[in-house]
């Protein structure tokens, strides 16, 4: 009797288990053509996750306005051809006073090395203004590497740092060469050595022809200006930091050169958007500084002749018409702001990612060089160099300067506003005759080749 009732124990489990296998297996059946049935239906809708598109940073909208300038098959070439000797002037020497601001000694200084090479001459050191505008009183070892200069140049001609103490009581032919000069011009110029050692410039500034040059002489200037004159230790450490805590708050940045300082303006008469209280300041101080010839300038004419800066306010519009995106961060390679933020703000409102050196730098960092003009604008020259994109808004010195340096080292990219152009469009969309999207066309198309 025990065990029949163990195995019908036995059959009724294993009974029960076939059959919960086999409705396990039925509704597994029911399930797949309930889902395939959803799923057919869904095949035959468009999925909107496909269409859907991830959405474009402000930094990648637009990559045309990061892209370098062509270069058209153009490189730099400063390598003297075979023909090229050195200058032997062991016992003639050229002193210079160099003039100007920054960039016009630079150009200056590189003129002079050429023309003492054309004379067959020892260059001393130049002496750098401090009577200027400026008034700055840096020596040339402040801005400049020293060393550097004169080594980089030791294959070209000889480069003392003073006249020794037995020629600084000889009298010396001082001169102020003719600007704009070619080479047959300063090999006339030899002829002071017949009664003179040494020869004294009073002004280094455009004493040398752009043009028409032999080439080995147009290469050495070159190896001067971006090669030789490389600047001091601590101008170049300073500014290689600020270039990377630049990088740290952007992958590009632009570096503008806002020419909107009290100067410029009263420089060249420009007062469009001022009140009449900041024109008439900018009068007085035109016609109290000397040295401008110019006193009487009709602001309006100035303007529409594209000779003026452009404001903040076109800055802004410039730039957000040519595809900038708001976030963009911009650099103001500039000295002090006219009017301040009240002038700034037209250009913060449209960008407000505005930074200048006094926000990159500590207090500690710039105090070596307070009241020192051709310092601070050294910093502003590297990091404009350095920079994905310069715009000058107004040519001048230094928007010549870098964009030439920009050049040499691959053709950085740099746009130069059509000044005059954009006058005409500027004011067309003040007086509401010009939308966003036309305006945008016409200036794109204004700087399709700049």
């Amino acid at each position: 009797m025990v065990n029949r009732g163990h195995r019908t124990t036995r059959r009724t489990s294993h009974f029960s288990i076939t059959l919960y296998i086999f409705l396990l297996f039925v509704f597994s059946i029911f399930v797949f053509f309930l889902y395939s049935k959803d799923i057919s239906e869904d095949e035959q809708k468009p999925l909107v996750v496909s269409e859907k598109k991830e959405p474009e940073s402000e930094e990648n909208a637009d990559n045309s306005v990061w892209e370098a300038s062509h270069s058209h098959g153009l490189h730099s070439c400063v390598k003297p051809t075979v023909r090229y000797k050195a200058a032997l002037g062991w016992t003639r020497y050229l002193t210079v006073k160099s003039n100007g601001g920054l960039n016009q000694m630079r150009t200056g200084i590189a003129d002079m090395v050429a023309v003492a090479h054309v004379m067959n001459a020892t260059l001393v050191i130049p002496q750098l203004d401090k009577r200027s505008f400026w008034q700055d009183s840096s020596t040339f070892s402040d801005i400049f590497d020293e060393n550097h200069f004169i080594e980089t140049l030791q294959g070209d001609l000889r480069i003392i740092k003073e006249l020794p103490k037995e020629i600084e009581s000889l009298p010396r032919a001082r001169k102020h060469f003719t600007s704009w000069s070619g080479v047959g011009y300063y090999e006339e110029m030899t002829q002071l050595w017949k009664e003179h050692q040494v020869i004294h410039v009073a002004k280094s500034d455009s004493r040398l022809a752009n043009n028409e040059l032999p080439l080995d002489i147009q290469r050495l200037r070159c190896r001067a200006l971006y090669n030789a004159l490389r600047f001091s230790p601590p101008i170049e450490r300073l500014g290689k930091k600020l270039v990377d805590r630049l990088r740290t708050r952007a992958n590009r940045y632009v570096a503008l050169h806002l020419r909107y300082e009290k100067d410029m303006l009263s420089f060249t008469g420009c007062t469009y958007g001022l009140t009449d209280a900041e024109a008439e300041e900018l009068r007085v101080m035109r016609e109290n500084t000397n040295h401008w010839k110019i006193k009487v300038i009709n602001s309006t004419e100035q303007r529409i002749d594209g000779f003026c800066p452009l404001t903040p306010k076109e800055v802004g519009l410039f730039l957000q018409a040519l595809g900038y995106p708001p976030s963009t961060l911009i650099y103001i390679a500039a000295g002090e702001i006219y009017g301040g933020n009240t002038h700034l703000s037209e250009l913060t409102s449209r960008f407000p990612n505005v930074i200048f050196k006094e926000m990159l730098a500590t207090p500690e960092e710039l105090r070596g060089f307070a009241n020192h003009a051709s310092q601070t604008a050294a910093l502003d020259y590297l990091i404009s160099v350095e920079s994905d994109v310069f715009i000058p808004s107004h040519s001048g010195n230094m928007a010549r300067a870098v964009e030439g340096h920009r050049r040499f080292l691959g053709h950085r990219k740099t746009i130069t506003p059509d000044r005059k152009g954009l006058v005409e469009i500027f004011d067309k969309l003040e007086a509401g005759q010009l939308e966003g999207p036309s305006f945008s066309h016409l200036v794109k198309h204004l700087h399709k080749n700049r």
